[in-house]
């Protein structure tokens, strides 16, 4: 186990979520719309500000149905091909998706503009949608990505890049959806993790598919529920063929087993090894090819760990308090600044299938 190096504190400004590393050792960050005031959704880090990216017309939608803005984003990740890729999740604070809100917007790093954006339809980013992380197999170009919603069925979105054509599997599968007490209570900070209104009773917490990785070969998508210790993994090629039926997917679902912790992100290196945030205990984990886990990271900052990004021989992780938030405090904010976005040495590189 390394000890944590400070890449950025977040002093100011609301809370970060997905960090994504270019080849060439850009920093970009993003910050969903969930009650902050949010200047901008997407951000890279220079010269140790965070400054509007691709440029703030971009970071200014006219309404939640804005095709050609970013109008919340949830994640954001470099592909092999080092390009940026913004998943939009067209949803602040969580409202029902209006169509041109949910979309992928593609950035071509050398030119710094948007080249492509692929918009989703009203049956495959449902109303209830909340579109929250994506991986690339660019051999394929196939995107994957995870709806996490808490107000509707969960699962998996796949895109072929070719076409922008794109399709739900996995449509509301036991594995895409959150585990309610007494399956799962997780406890953050020696608290139960639950929806804690001002008025009212708590209540579960039903985020479901949220953390996806891709394994090193391309062979397998892994992906998680916020709420569950378990994961599972599924084909890929069959994720990808649309000949296949929906039980024919569902048959190359594999339980992976118990993870530990709950997780936000996963990640994967070029050495065939996940990475999985444990928000439970501070830590980031990680499962070798043998099976068995090891702690890279546990460290007392590491208030609630979420998205991961491997660049470089390293893993960066975003650590942004989310527990913290009224929603789970009886209406008491109780995060505190700074959020961080951390790194620990791997000796890995990414995962680039091109």
């Amino acid at each position: 186990m390394t000890a944590l190096e400070t890449v950025h504190t977040f002093e100011s400004g609301p809370m970060p979520t997905g960090v994504s590393v270019s080849h060439t050792g850009r920093v970009f960050v993003n910050f969903p719309k969930w009650g902050d005031d949010v200047p901008f959704t997407v951000g890279e880090i220079r010269d140790g500000e965070v400054h509007p990216f691709p440029d703030q017309d971009w970071n200014s939608p006219r309404d939640e149905g804005d095709a050609e803005a970013l109008v919340s984003v949830q994640s954001i990740v470099v592909d092999p091909a080092d390009r940026l890729w913004i998943l939009d999740t067209g949803s602040p604070m969580f409202q029902p998706t209006k169509p041109g809100g949910p979309k992928l917007v593609c950035v071509d790093l050398t030119t710094d503009q948007v080249v492509r954006t692929i918009t989703f339809s009203p049956e495959v980013a449902l109303p209830t949608t909340y579109l929250n992380d994506v991986r690339f197999d660019l051999r394929r170009n196939a995107a994957y990505i995870t709806d996490s919603s808490d107000q509707g069925p969960n699962g998996l979105i796949v895109v072929d890049l070719r076409t922008g054509e794109s399709w739900r599997r996995l449509h509301d599968h036991p594995s895409t959806k959150a585990l309610p007490p007494p399956e799962m209570l997780p406890i953050v900070e020696g608290v139960p993790f639950l929806e804690r209104p001002k008025d009212g009773p708590p209540q579960p917490v039903k985020m479901g598919s949220d953390g996806i990785a891709i394994a090193a070969d391309g062979s397998r998508v892994y992906y998680c529920p916020l709420i569950s210790r378990r994961w599972h993994s599924v084909s890929a090629e069959a994720l990808f063929d649309r000949g296949l039926s929906d039980a024919d997917v569902t048959a190359t679902v594999v339980d992976e087993g118990d993870k530990g912790g709950g997780s936000d992100g996963l990640e994967t290196d070029d050495q065939g090894r996940f990475y999985l945030t444990d928000w439970e205990h501070n830590a980031v984990l990680r499962r070798l090819p043998d099976g068995t886990f090891e702690t890279v990271a546990h460290d007392s900052r590491l208030l609630w760990p979420d998205t991961m990004s491997v660049a470089d021989g390293y893993l960066y992780v975003t650590a942004n308090q989310l527990h913290r938030q009224a929603t789970y405090q009886n209406g008491d904010d109780k995060r505190t600044y700074p959020y961080h976005l951390f790194r620990v040495p791997i000796d890995a590189g990414p995962v680039r299938l091109r």
